[in-house]
């Protein structure tokens, strides 16, 4: 395989990659069959060979045909960065399942809504979730669920320990209802059952992302076998040096999110690195990881870079292992580029991509020339564009902002049962990818702004929409808008407007509790204010421009005071 980077992107030269006509575990079985003893994970101390996971793999493929399922069916996976979420996402797809990945924070609201958009036939969750699983199953086209705890694949000595002061904390010692499972049992069950041999096609579904776009609502992103592999295979080929077997890459990105699956565990998976699973962000505890382990690679997010850099034990930890760090899906802040490269010595390379493109269609040379402020240039067999907004039809001028249009392998062939938002998103073999962008004189594309109104927090995507049907839905509440403002952590923050019914009141206290239970974590307001009416345009509609503007001056006028 070729290993380049171009030194200048121009649309009309081919830069085409090949890309194998192989499943996922087809290639997996490849690199097992050549690194079978090589550590494929390390999960709080506890090392497992490749040989090791493809066994696990294996064995969960045949639970899956024990217990009815077949090619086609649709697996979801409500779990942390595990080995259980690893050999679990492999195996279904050696059984020609489709997997459909969960955030294992959503509240009962949001997993009810995810199972019937994707219909999904078994569930494996860690126990702790199982609860707010099973209340919503029988609402759903959900018929089995399997329910795991970490503490099943810790190191022997560690389990123990667990079970005495972590178990009754987060309620992970749970017994299941009658018709669903425990994993360990059926794995035990199944030993020794046959593994099913099912042909797949590179173009089938391989697992369903989610991910907003003109609309609030979370949509399913197909993405096939073929989407997956060619983006292995066009990010191995971006990383000159980067060598079989002696890769250490840190997994604190979420598998649930496309960033974190494609770029640790599939990437991985293909090319035989060893994987430093962290299933949740705790500064120290990756602090601790990187100095013990000794990474090379290290795929983030802005927050994470940001609370390294602040961490006032950093000076303790030898992070110069490090070779290459990539911060995607969000702005990465200079002076925080600038910061942890003279910290750590390693090479930053910001780029860019959205789960419909499987995460990455752009990023910066790692040998070649980086441009501060740009994500960077296509990935070999990516072509990108900046079209006009209106008629994408018609190519922008170099220089000219417009909205961003990608076309490559890696791209969705569209939307889980939504044939309208796909139609809207794709235009003759190209991806609308809803981002204001500009392309300077040699290649470089730089991020303008976002056509939608998505927030993008700590590297999650929320909707406004989202949150305001849920403020809506509050008894008190009579008019609601939520936006987005910049900040210094995080990258964005959402903000609620609110107006209350006549002769109600209401805390804030009060408003941020009631949004906990209907939402996730990462999505609840960071700012509320209550005023007596929001600004509305001569239709009605809420002006958040207006809001949003009037926000930014509140905060330059603060920053100039000095408050």
């Amino acid at each position: 395989m070729e290993r380049r980077w171009l030194k200048h992107y121009d649309p009309e030269v081919p830069h085409d990659i090949e890309i194998p006509a192989k499943t996922l575990p087809e290639l997996f079985k490849d690199t097992v069959a050549r690194f079978p003893e090589h550590p494929y994970l390390i999960f709080m101390r506890r090392a497992f060979s490749y040989r090791e996971i493809e066994a696990l793999a294996r064995n969960f493929a045949a639970v899956l045909a024990a217990l009815g399922m077949r090619k086609g069916s649709r697996i979801a996976l409500n779990l942390p960065n595990s080995p259980q979420f690893v050999f679990c996402f492999l195996g279904a797809l050696q059984a020609g399942c489709t997997v459909i990945p969960f955030n294992p924070i959503y509240t009962e609201r949001e997993v009810k809504y995810q199972l019937g958009n994707c219909e999904a036939e078994l569930m494996v969750t860690l126990s702790r979730f199982y609860p707010r699983i099973r209340k919503v199953k029988g609402e759903s086209n959900l018929h089995t669920i399997i329910s795991t705890s970490i503490k099943e694949y810790l190191p022997r000595w560690l389990r123990p320990l667990y079970g005495a002061f972590m178990e009754k904390k987060s309620g992970d010692r749970v017994k299941v209802a009658p018709g669903d499972h425990h994993l360990p049992e059926l794995m035990k069950k199944y030993s020794t059952a046959p593994v099913p041999e099912v042909r797949v096609e590179p173009a089938s579904p391989a697992c369903i992302m989610y991910t907003g776009g003109t609309t609030g609502l979370p949509k399913g992103a197909i993405l096939t076998h073929r989407n997956l592999v060619a983006n292995i295979i066009t990010f191995y080929s971006w990383i000159p040096d980067m060598e079989e077997g002696e890769e250490i890459g840190v997994a604190l990105l979420p598998f649930f999110h496309a960033y974190g699956l494609s770029t640790c565990l599939t990437l991985t998976a293909i090319y035989c690195g060893t994987l430093l699973l962290i299933p949740h962000f705790d500064v120290k505890m990756l602090l601790k990881t990187i100095h013990r382990y000794r990474p090379t690679l290290f795929p983030g997010v802005p927050t994470m870079y940001i609370a390294l850099i602040n961490h006032p034990d950093l000076n303790r930890y030898d992070l110069s292992s490090l070779r290459i760090c990539v911060s995607g899906a969000a702005p990465l802040p200079l002076e925080v580029l600038k910061r942890f490269e003279e910290l750590t010595g390693c090479r930053m390379l910001e780029g860019y991509g959205l789960t419909e493109a499987t995460t990455g269609t752009h990023f910066n040379p790692v040998s070649g020339k980086r441009k501060i402020g740009s994500v960077g240039i296509p990935l070999p067999g990516t072509r990108a564009r900046i079209v006009d907004p209106v008629d994408p039809d018609r190519e922008m001028e170099v220089g000219a902002v417009g909205q961003m249009a990608v076309q490559g392998p890696q791209i969705t062939p569209g939307y889980l049962n939504n044939p309208e938002e796909t139609e809207n998103v794709m235009h003759r073999g190209w991806l609308l990818t809803g981002d204001l962008a500009r392309m300077d004189e040699d290649g470089y594309f730089y991020i303008v702004d976002r056509q939608k109104e998505m927030i993008i927090s700590g590297g999650y995507n929320i909707f406004p929409r989202e949150i305001e049907e849920v403020l809506y839905a509050h008894e008190k509440i009579k008019e609601t808008a939520v936006v987005g403002l910049p900040d210094p952590y995080r990258g964005e923050i959402a903000k609620a407007f609110l107006v209350l019914r006549e002769g109600e009141t209401m805390t804030e206290e009060e408003l941020l509790d009631y949004c906990r239970q209907e939402l996730a974590r990462y999505k609840v307001p960071h700012r509320v204010e209550f005023r007596e009416e929001l600004p509305l345009s001569m239709v009605g509609k809420v002006l958040k421009r207006l809001l949003r503007e009037e926000e930014l001056a509140k905060q330059e006028k603060e920053g100039a005071s000095g408050k």
